[in-house]
């Protein structure tokens, strides 16, 4: 693998691909010993991710499916949630392909198409994931303030435009992965990597990967964090000068919540993220020992961050009682015998079968 070959331009799986040679090196004895990092990771990512799987669809699962059975009453939160909760589903199904691929000596076995899909589909709801948290903080906003209320409720078909607009975006920021993914042969490491192959286009891998690191900076956190501090003060000012009811000071605190745990899990992996792309654009060359704490902090804080998608149902049910509630009763519908409902005793009433088929 040359040095134009840089593992996914989206840096928060340059830790799930194991092999981040992002050096100009001329000698091969020049290269860091990766064992240590490598150890490290095929131990953590195979088994966290398969936990946010299962877990994550579950959740997801569940939340999606409370808010189908209510369909005809969504509010424009319902709305966002529901995408936000599908594109959590198509991020997670990614994860088995790089828990394998952590977990296998050979590496990625699963060719270069699947590298295409994989990486694609993770860039996408991995973006659109985080636009739509910022679309849920404006449209409460706009729910509350008195010149745009009216509007937001004559005018339901404004979020779901937002939404059509979100994921073409996030589809257009997930074009360079379908161009350049393929999967690799890494001689150094005997094994196979599903990377980012610039030699192809004659491009220069360093300098691509360092505009790549400050687009995703900009649009993944810097850009979602003025937005969610700008809505959440400007929330907080509203409630404060004026009484708001039950309802909306309970959606309040859910999506406060939201926004605490999505500072907690994505801030310290921002952090180490632009620390590593500080280093990568230092032109005087890392030393091993830095790079070796590097690549094991951001493979910890990008494990953590990646539970994000787990902990949002957990959030709405736990927090909101119209979500908990839906779901108790969608339980109970599950739980009753066909053909019959429960009288306010508990027991079945059943219509017999001689009258039911007349």
């Amino acid at each position: 693998m040359s040095s134009d070959e840089e593992p996914w331009w989206h840096d928060y799986m340059d830790v799930l691909n194991n092999f981040n040679y992002s050096y100009d090196q001329d000698y091969e004895d020049d290269i860091c010993d990766m064992t240590e990092y490598l150890n490290f990771a095929n131990v953590l990512i195979p088994v966290v991710y398969s936990v946010a799987f299962v877990v994550g669809i579950l959740g997801n699962g569940l939340l999606l499916g409370v808010l189908m059975k209510s369909r005809k009453v969504w509010s424009t939160t319902d709305i966002l949630i529901l995408h936000r909760a599908v594109a959590d589903i198509l991020l997670l199904v990614t994860l088995p392909f790089w828990a394998v691929a952590s977990a296998s000596d050979a590496g990625w076995v699963f060719g270069t198409f699947f590298c295409k899909v994989a990486g694609s589909v993770f860039t996408m709801n991995f973006y659109c994931g985080i636009f739509l948290l910022v679309c849920i903080s404006v449209s409460y906003l706009l729910s509350i303030l008195p010149s745009t209320k009216e509007f937001m409720k004559k005018k339901p078909w404004v979020v779901q435009a937002c939404c059509v607009v979100v994921w073409i975006l996030s589809i257009l920021l997930s074009v360079p992965d379908w161009n350049f993914l393929e999967s690799v042969t890494d001689s150094r490491g005997n094994t196979t990597v599903c990377v980012r192959n610039y030699a192809k286009r004659d491009l220069d891998g360093t300098s691509y990967k360092i505009v790549a690191r400050w687009l995703y900076h900009i649009l993944s956190f810097l850009f979602p964090s003025v937005v969610l501090v700008l809505c959440y003060l400007c929330i907080l000012w509203q409630l404060r000068c004026g009484t708001r009811g039950f309802q909306k000071q309970r959606t309040f605190k859910v999506i406060i919540a939201i926004m605490a745990v999505f500072f907690l899990c994505w801030t310290p992996f921002n952090i180490t993220l632009l620390m590593d792309t500080v280093e990568i654009s230092n032109s005087s060359a890392t030393q091993c020992g830095t790079q070796t704490s590097l690549d094991r902090a951001l493979i910890a804080t990008s494990v953590l961050a990646l539970i994000h998608c787990c902990l949002n149902p957990v959030l709405y049910f736990f927090l909101d009682v119209k979500y908990r509630q839906q779901l108790m009763r969608s339980l109970l519908d599950s739980e009753r015998p066909t053909g019959g409902k429960l009288t306010g005793n508990g027991q079945t009433n059943q219509t017999p079968q001689k009258h039911r088929d007349q």
